[in-house]
């Protein structure tokens, strides 16, 4: 009978310990979410394959193809 209070009485901790991860998670993603969020932007940006950053990023002002052309 013991076993089986001890047993859940460990679920119930493991339990805790997770609510506690996942509010601490959500206090991170509220306070640098506006972070994060410009951050990722600039990534998804940069790796959409944009020609005008593709552009910027090689210093040509032309089309991104002369570019390629060029190497």
């Amino acid at each position: 009978m013991r076993k089986r209070n001890k047993s859940g009485q460990t679920m119930v901790e493991y339990i805790i310990v997770v609510v506690i991860i996942a509010l601490a998670a959500i206090a991170i993603f509220g306070v640098f979410g506006d972070t994060l969020r410009t951050k990722l932007g600039g990534a998804v940006e940069e790796l959409g394959g944009d020609t005008a950053a593709a552009d910027e990023a090689a210093g040509e002002s032309g089309d991104s193809q002369q570019f390629l052309q060029d190497l």
